[in-house]
């Protein structure tokens, strides 16, 4: 047996030889051969009774899988828009010059590859890159050039300087859920002492609904999936944070870690779960050690594993799941997909996850922050909960603050506070415009900033990213659409078709060869993107286009080639001819016209 088929014997033999492991498996073998060898594939295959095809359509998909080597040095530059701010295409040029590498090329001696990346959830401390999936934040031209010294060294990662690697929590304001520390264990002895049903009635009256965005009641979501008959129910904790500008769930990861799975544990206490997942992505690999530790600590005191804290019959444990680079797996049921070891392509719903999720069983899956937020209630009570906040939007949203300001970072402020007194804290000024909710939220100008973080004025899963009037918020446009063209899953034709349109309309407008015409078409292509993409990412990936079109309309006036044009060719006047044969004249047989004829 060679190296190879030793090491995945030995992935088969620690975690089972279950198709819905494959995912796993092939993260495990590009991390230690820094790509997936053939044979490691045909080897899967026969272990696992899966074709091959489908081995390979899973490394296609996932941006951190690859077919070929990547070599002993996998280094990916964060490409948010505020990376750009912050200069990271200089330095990944002077990087490559360096090495003598071309982006996204591997050397030829195998040693390194430099590429770009999405989003790394750095955004607060950036520029900032990956290097075999670890975090460099703080780049600069002296750290870079540290960087290419001990990588022509050959010196393993492990022998570098910690300091390299230190990512602060930058938590700027505290409220509710950042401030002092719930006792170990006391949202599960509130529900040993309390039960189940008082504790989902605590949730309903404190209004909690979920932090991700969507904002769907949590007690209502786990009392539908409590109520599903069913052999097995599962408890899922989303933190795929992949949406640019947001690293919210990084820092809860980081520092309320035990709190997280405090949460989890509570919520299958609820649902009668025995089993539970944290999803977590590709680019917070360096929280792993930590987080399974604290796992490990979790269960040594009896809260997880079998009878937690003495309640007999309440088995619970949690699973560490990592993703691979795909930013549609924050949706929830592509997030299901992916746990169960497949491309992560969103499902048609109905059903819901709630009585049709992992394995078809029922599940729960929640954001990061709301199982914070459910500790907090069940150890507080409702009412303290609802004494922050609005009446429709109760308690506290962390905010994660990037761009230009002078304190980026978390803050955690009730619901209801306004732009303009955020923009006040974190020492924003001369501000243009604000990305709020990320690549997918709405673009803020200066006139809206008296409007309200909320579920009915403003919602947000968590990014506030910043510009000032001397940013071109045209290059932020680009940056964005540009993230969804690489980040489509590619199932349904008005994503993957419409995004590429949508982009090439966007760079003609940069280049200052689009036409009045061409801003229309942008609408257009917004408006069928919206209405009728598989699933909700992608109905919201036009929203950045949308927005400035009708808000910032000088980003794209001052820089049209001309502000009207007929086209060369008249599709309707063409078809003239097919009329007259068909005998047709009725208004169907006019492309784009309702007037009579």
């Amino acid at each position: 047996m060679n190296s190879l088929e030793s090491f995945v014997n030995g992935l088969l033999s620690t975690t089972g030889n279950s198709p819905d492991r494959l995912l796993q498996h092939l993260c495990a073998i590009q991390n230690h051969f820094s790509h997936i060898p053939a044979d490691a594939v045909q080897f899967l295959s026969e272990q696992l009774d899966t074709p091959p095809v489908q081995i390979y359509a899973i490394i296609d998909f996932y941006a951190f899988l690859h077919r070929n080597a990547r070599g002993s040095f996998d280094i990916r530059f964060s490409d948010n828009i505020t990376d750009r701010m912050l200069g990271n295409k200089d330095l990944l040029k002077s990087m490559c010059k360096k090495l003598g590498v071309e982006p996204g090329i591997p050397r030829k001696d195998g040693k390194v590859t430099v590429d770009l990346t999405s989003c790394t959830g750095i955004c607060d401390q950036g520029p900032a890159l990956l290097v075999n999936g670890i975090v460099v934040s703080n780049l600069t031209e002296k750290r870079i050039h540290k960087m290419v010294g001990r990588i022509e060294a050959g010196i393993p990662i492990s022998k570098w300087p910690e300091s390299l690697f230190v990512v602060k929590d930058n938590i700027r304001r505290r409220d509710k859920l950042l401030t002092g520390e719930v006792i170990k264990g006391s949202a599960i002895e509130a529900l040993k002492v309390k039960g189940s049903d008082a504790l989902l009635d605590s949730l309903d009256k404190s209004g909690l609904r979920g932090r991700g965005g969507a904002g769907f009641k949590t007690a209502t979501k786990w009392r539908m999936c409590r109520d599903t008959a069913a052999e097995n129910h599962f408890v899922v904790c989303n933190a795929d944070e992949g949406e640019p500008g947001t690293f919210k769930d990084r820092v809860l990861l980081n520092s309320y870690a035990d709190c997280v799975f405090e949460g989890m544990t509570l919520c299958a206490g609820i649902i009668g779960a025995k089993k539970g997942f944290l999803y977590l992505r590709a680019e917070y690999l360096y929280l792993r050690d930590a987080l399974e530790q604290t796992l490990q600590n979790r269960r040594k005191s009896n809260r997880l594993g079998k009878n937690i804290l003495g309640l007999k019959g309440f088995d619970f444990d949690i699973e560490i799941h990592m993703g691979a680079g795909a930013y549609i797996c924050g949706e929830e049921s592509a997030l299901i997909e992916s746990l169960e070891g497949k491309r992560g392509i969103p499902r048609n719903r109905p059903p819901y996850p709630v009585t049709n999720g992992y394995m078809n069983q029922p599940t729960v899956v929640n954001n990061v922050e709301t199982f914070v937020s459910a500790v907090r209630i069940a150890a507080f009570g409702a009412k303290w909960f609802r004494s922050a906040g609005t009446e429709e939007s109760t308690g506290t949203k962390l905010l994660s603050i990037s761009g230009d300001c002078e304190r980026p970072g978390i803050y955690e402020y009730p619901y209801g506070v306004s732009i303009r007194q955020i923009l006040e804290d974190c020492g924003a000024s001369d501000t243009q415009a604000v990305q709020v909710s990320g690549a997918a939220g709405a673009t803020i100008p200066p006139q809206e900033f008296y409007r309200k973080i909320a579920f009915e004025d403003v919602p947000t899963g968590g990014s506030f990213m910043i510009f000032n009037q001397r940013r071109d918020l045209l290059k932020m446009v680009l940056n964005f659409a540009r993230f969804f063209c690489h980040e489509s899953c590619g199932f349904c034709t008005p994503c993957r078709v419409g995004g590429r349109l949508m982009n090439d309309l966007v760079e003609k407008v940069m280049v200052g060869y689009a036409t009045g015409y061409d801003l229309k078409e942008l609408e257009n292509i917004g408006l069928v993107l919206q209405k009728t993409a598989h699933c909700g990412l992608g109905a919201t990936a036009p929203n950045p286009v949308l927005d400035t079109l009708k808000k910032f309309p000088g980003i794209y006036s001052k820089r049209l080639h001309n502000t009207s044009h007929t086209p060369a060719f008249d599709l309707t006047s063409a078809l003239d001819v097919s009329r007259h044969l068909t005998g047709r004249d009725d208004e169907g047989a006019y492309l784009g016209r309702t007037d009579e004829h």
